[in-house]
């Protein structure tokens, strides 16, 4: 699909698709790893292993919606 096919609604939907994506997995991740350390009593270890795994959920995830998005499906 061209460029000029888009419209400035669609360029809006996209970046807050991508923030939401990044935003809600890094967030997910840190509660979760919180969650985890304060029933185990292991303070900064989930934390951390929370936040890595949402960055990386939310990074793979924006990966695929910018494919989707480019691709025209």
């Amino acid at each position: 699909m061209r460029n000029g096919n888009r419209h400035p609604f669609q360029a809006m939907a996209l970046m807050s698709a991508i923030l939401s994506q990044l935003a809600g997995s890094v967030l997910a991740g840190v509660f979760l790893g919180r969650w985890l350390d304060r029933n185990m009593g292991t303070e900064p270890l989930f934390l951390v292993v929370g936040l890595l795994a949402g960055l990386a959920a939310g990074v793979y995830g924006v990966f695929r919606l910018v494919h989707h998005y480019f691709s025209g499906e």
